[in-house]
């Protein structure tokens, strides 16, 4: 009979490879909680509030993420009878991930206020718990309308100081430029759960490992090409573009100049197109037009912290004309024509749109 060798009894000649096997070694493995504690220590004037509300923020995605999950097995698809402040019917999705936002973040003494897409005004902090140095401004459930079809959607996050002196949050806190973002993110709730976000210190990628419940760092430091591999926008809006909007995008496609034509690949929700674009390279664009001469995404809740993400990766956002993160804003529900992405197909589209009306070769 065969006597099988042990680490502690008899070993075969190759003992030192059996050793490596079994030998117990350090892992590599890095929660966003130690994550956020590293970048914490870089920063000795850091007072924690902030990894506070990151850590908040990842506890309420696992909760939206567990919801959309069972979407297709509970009562929580489809619109209800109800209409936001956009004057889009909510989905019961929005409703539930706004929710769980509000209630995850109120009572932590961090937040002097909240302002969310699907709500009118100010979201107050209740009388019984402490108010914080921060303002959050979120959306709680981007590209719903499409959760009927298992179509991936996200929550889109930005994070300012308070600058008003009072005990509350104001309307001036929360009418900042981009710039002065101290925090922002998302997460995707796709094939897996994945959520990304910036302090100023790089952008990184954590993935939702729901075996252990926990977001483990799996995009560091993320990079989006200079040049793009795709195009994401609704094509359908042409005919109500101006002549500028349709020669950037003949000039994206390959058919005016001697530029390699870009992929189009559009989700119709935003995070999914933005995310896409972050990792593989190209620029997502919704245009002005003639029904939205403001543009249809909003300043507050998606341009500027999604700009504020790409800047950190090497890329650019623009309105057409200016930086977003430049942009002031006016209203809490302001809307903004949106160009963002690799830094080569921004710059291309701020020159042509700033630019006066071109001849349209074959138009």
């Amino acid at each position: 009979m065969r006597r099988h060798a042990s680490v502690t009894g008899d070993r075969p000649h190759n003992s030192a490879r059996m050793i490596s096997v079994v030998k117990h070694t350090a892992t590599s493995v890095v929660t966003i909680d130690r994550f956020i504690i590293e970048e914490e220590r870089n920063h000795p004037e850091a007072t924690g509030e902030l990894s506070g509300i990151l850590y908040d923020l990842a506890l309420a995605a696992k909760m939206i993420a567990n919801k959309v999950r069972s979407a297709g097995l509970a009562d929580i698809l489809g619109a209800t009878e109800d209409e936001n402040v956009q004057g889009e019917v909510q989905q019961k999705l929005d409703v539930l991930a706004n929710e769980i936002i509000i209630k995850a973040m109120d009572h932590g003494g961090r937040l002097c206020a909240m302002a969310s897409e699907e709500e009118p005004g100010i979201i107050q902090i209740p009388e019984m718990f402490k108010c914080g140095k921060y303002a959050l401004l979120f959306d709680p459930l981007d590209g719903s309308s499409n959760i009927d079809v298992n179509v991936p959607v996200g929550t889109i996050f930005s994070v300012v100081r308070k600058i008003t002196r009072g005990r509350h949050g104001e309307l001036e806190d929360m009418l900042q430029p981009g710039r002065r973002q101290v925090a922002a993110g998302y997460v995707i709730y796709g094939s897996s759960t994945m959520m990304v976000y910036t302090t100023g210190q790089g952008a990184h990628g954590f993935t939702l490992d729901p075996s252990i419940g926990e977001f483990l760092l799996s995009h560091p430091n993320i990079k989006i090409p200079d040049t793009g591999r795709y195009l994401s926008v609704n094509d359908s809006y042409e005919p109500l573009w101006d002549d500028n909007v349709r020669a950037v995008m003949r000039q994206y496609k390959g058919m005016d100049g001697d530029r390699r034509a870009l992929s189009t690949r559009y989700v119709g929700s935003l995070v999914a197109d933005f995310h896409r674009n972050l990792l593989g390279g190209g620029i997502f664009a919704y245009p002005a037009n003639k029904k939205t001469p403001k543009g249809k995404l909003r300043l507050l809740y998606e341009a500027n912290p999604l700009a504020f993400i790409v800047e950190q990766a090497g890329g650019l956002a623009t309105n057409g004309s200016q930086r977003i993160l430049d942009v002031e804003p006016t209203e809490l529900h302001q809307r903004v024509p949106l160009y963002i992405g690799s830094k080569n197909e921004v710059e291309l589209a701020r020159q042509v749109l700033s630019g006066p009306a071109p001849a349209l070769a074959g138009a």
